[in-house]
């Protein structure tokens, strides 16, 4: 069942019932032994014709109810009359297990309220686990395998090159309404959280500094305190809304934003991979797909995940949440190699719903343990009192990843470095 939630679902996997299209990739997903979990609000159950309405992620969406299927109260015991019971009524937060049956996906359990899987937060100087850049095709860890692009691959398949470097050659320096001109700029923005933008306006500040940069490159920090990918999902967040002054402030135009740096991450993350990673992933769609129409020429998001937590003991981002997000970037980018419409990057019968996904910078090490390729190690003196935030020091060992990224990266290099 778990191969079936990371290739069907996460390809978005589209049905139409009653004329709604239901899109269950797993927002609140959780593997279960016979299906996957999704949680929802219950908007009108017709128990004659074994069918319900429940709004999951913003999207009203209609599913059978099999006969066979269990209907259960908040502990987990029968419920009393079943689809008729009283207490299916509109408004009911409710937990629905759903699998594959005849082609489409159909309810095989429903139970009262929300029902996270237990997580326990792991702490330590090092916790003994492989960075995905050095996980091969054969390593496992919890049933995903190694590399940035999968298969233990840590550089995109030639499809997926090809198709970046045509986007990559798009990016040049554009006038205020978004024409190509000489003396434009090339926007370049992040979109994040607290981590991010701390770590993004040091890279701004030394980027602009480096001879190497190309002047018609503009760098705004558009991340913010307490703005996971969740408090980005609304187009009209006041993430956006600060995010739209920055770029008023830098002279930036909407339309002359080209390229974003978008580091995956939600505040209080709760479950296992499956529950918190699926979340994540579709919080980041959201984001990916409200960047895209709010910069219609943005050719380019780098994706990148959190640095190491194990030395913190608040829940605001423990481990092993903080390496498992990287997984969620590793989906996003997959499923849009695979040819996810949601992700559609090319301008065809229909306009593009979300820029071209590669990675940025991979920043997770296994804490004091090296790195094997480049001796990366995030020592407690590189995190502030609370293991979350980098301090200085750690600020500074992003940075120089990402200026070593954009500076020598073949795709990123050529629209970053002067010609």
């Amino acid at each position: 069942m778990k191969n079936f939630i990371r290739t069907n679902l996460t390809l978005f996997r589209v049905m139409a019932l009653a004329g709604m299209s239901l899109l269950w990739c797993g927002a609140s997903a959780q593997s279960t032994g016979g299906g996957f979990d999704v949680l929802g609000v219950l908007r009108r159950m017709d128990a004659e014709n074994r069918m319900l309405t429940v709004d999951a992620r913003g999207e009203q969406r209609l599913v059978e109810v099999l006969a066979a299927a269990r209907i259960l109260d908040a502990q987990g015991q029968a419920l009393p009359r079943g689809l008729e019971a009283r207490e299916l009524v509109d408004g009911t937060v409710v937990t629905l297990t759903l699998a594959p049956v005849r082609g489409d996906l159909a309810v095989i359990a429903l139970r009262l309220g929300e029902h996270i899987p237990d997580q326990e937060p792991i702490h330590g100087p090092t916790l003994g686990l492989k960075p995905l850049t050095e996980m091969s095709a054969s390593d496992r860890y919890k049933d995903e395998d190694g590399g940035l692009y999968g298969g233990g691959r840590n550089e995109p398949p030639a499809s997926h090159l090809a198709a970046a470097k045509l986007a990559s050659e798009r990016i040049t320096p554009r006038s205020a309404d978004g024409e190509p001109a000489s003396d434009g700029k090339v926007g370049f923005v992040s979109i994040s959280m607290s981590n991010a933008t701390m770590e993004f306006s040091l890279f701004k500040q030394l980027a602009d500094q480096d001879d190497r940069k190309s002047d018609r490159v503009v760098i705004v920090d558009c991340a913010q305190n307490g703005q996971g990918m969740a408090q980005w999902v609304d187009p009209r967040a006041p993430a956006w809304i600060e995010a739209d002054r920055r770029l008023a402030a830098a002279e930036v135009s909407a339309q002359q934003v080209q390229v974003s740096w978008i580091k995956l991450a939600n505040p209080m993350p709760k479950g296992d991979l499956d529950y918190h990673g699926r979340r994540l992933y579709l919080d980041a769609l959201a984001v990916l797909q409200n960047a895209k129409r709010r910069f219609p020429n943005l050719r380019i998001a780098y994706l990148g995940s959190r640095i190491y937590a194990g030395h913190s003991a608040y829940p605001l981002n423990p481990e092993p949440y903080a390496y498992e997000g990287a997984f969620a970037a590793r989906w996003l980018i997959r499923d849009q190699i695979l040819g996810a419409d949601p992700l559609r990057y090319i301008d065809a019968a229909a306009p593009a719903r979300a820029p071209l996904l590669l990675w940025g910078p991979y920043l997770w090490a296994d804490g004091t343990t090296p790195r094997t390729k480049d001796g990366l190690t995030w020592e407690p003196s590189d995190l502030m009192a609370d293991g979350v935030h980098p301090t200085a020091r750690g600020c500074r060992k992003v940075v120089d990843l990402l200026i070593k990224h954009f500076t020598t990266d073949a795709l990123a290099s050529d629209w970053f470095v002067k010609d």
